[in-house]
Parts: C-alpha cells; sequence; structure tokens
C-alpha cells in the first residue's frame, strides 16, 4: 500500500487556521516551518528596514516582510515567503492592492539563513525564485556573516562585512555595508 499525500492549493493555505507556525507551498506540499531564533529575527528586520527607508525616500515600490507569500505556481501550487522582499512600484500599479497572496516573485527576495539550513537547501530555493521571475537573491549568512548575491544572467556574487551591497538596477541607489546588516 502507497501513501498518499494531500495537495493544497494556495487558496487553503491562505485560510489554514493559525498554528503560531509558517507555513510554505511547493507544488501543492505543505511544508512546516518553524519560527526563527532572535538572531535570524534581527537581521531580517534589520534588511527590511533598510530596505524600506531607501525604497520609500525614493518613491521605488513596496518592501515586505517576512509573513508575506508570493505565488510562483499553479497546479499544483507553490507559495514561498521570503524573509524580506521588494516590488518594484510599476509591478504594485499593475497588481495593486491585494489580501491574497502576491501573484508571482518579488524583484527581490532576501533570504536569511537559519541554523538548520543547508547551503545546499538554500542555494536551491534562491535558484527557485530566480525560476520563478526574482530579478535577484539576497542570501544572507549569519554564521559567516556575508551575502550572497544571486542574478539570473551571472554567478553567485558572496560579499563580505567590509563590501558594499548594491541594489544595482533591481533597486536604485541603495547600498549598504554588509557589516550594518548585521548590527
Amino acid at each position: 500500500m502507497s501513501a498518499t499525500t494531500q495537495l493544497f492549493t494556495a487558496e487553503q493555505l491562505l485560510h489554514l487556521p493559525s498554528d503560531d507556525f509558517k507555513y510554505e507551498l511547493v507544488e501543492g506540499v505543505l511544508i512546516k516551518m518553524s519560527p526563527t531564533g532572535f538572531e535570524h529575527g534581527d537581521i531580517a528586520a534589520t534588511m527590511a528596514a533598510l530596505l524600506w527607508s531607501h525604497v520609500k525616500a525614493n518613491k521605488l515600490g513596496r518592501v515586505l516582510g517576512a509573513e508575506t507569500g508570493f505565488k510562483l505556481a499553479s497546479n499544483p501550487d507553490t507559495v514561498l515567503a521570503p524573509d524580506a522582499a521588494f516590488i518594484r512600484q510599476e509591478e504594485f500599479d499593475r497588481v495593486g492592492l491585494t489580501k491574497k497572496f502576491w501573484p508571482g516573485a518579488p524583484d527581490l527576495a532576501v533570504e536569511v539563513m537559519s541554523p538548520d539550513d543547508t547551503a545546499r537547501k538554500t542555494d536551491e530555493k534562491a535558484k527557485a525564485w530566480l525560476a520563478h521571475g526574482a530579478r535577484m537573491v539576497w542570501v544572507i549568512n549569519p554564521n559567516r556573516r556575508t551575502v550572497s548575491v544571486y542574478r539570473p544572467d551571472a554567478g553567485v556574487a558572496v560579499l563580505a562585512e567590509s563590501d558594499t551591497l548594491d541594489g544595482q538596477e533591481v533597486v536604485p541607489g541603495f547600498r549598504c555595508e554588509v557589516g550594518e546588516i548585521f548590527g
């Protein structure tokens, strides 16, 4: 006898009762995510705040926090939630404010590695964001105090604490020292 996995839809995920866990949906399979630790939350909030200040001051679009789901695929559905994200103003104007998951990938997805994340798992997730339309992904590694920059048309650039993280054409004018992210 073979076991079958119940497939969920994005709509079902959106209406799950709250149980203090975060969930993602990968090809219809519900993935339970443990709450993050303090360091993870601090780094994610710092990165979102740095982005938000720049984006707001320059009217570039919207910065979203860790609870925001992005529907990347349908039938079966895939919904992922980065630790922070940026959507350019033109894209926000096209879609508008929605109570559902954002349809598609953000322009920039930011992932903070958790202690139990492997480099391979994080690399696969970053590449999944790119495959579904993200223009750039930043993977923050608290243990190594680095940021890996993923682009669809380039390899991965790994930045150290003394390097400058640059939003390039995705988040025009955004620049910060990598060390600033770690407080």
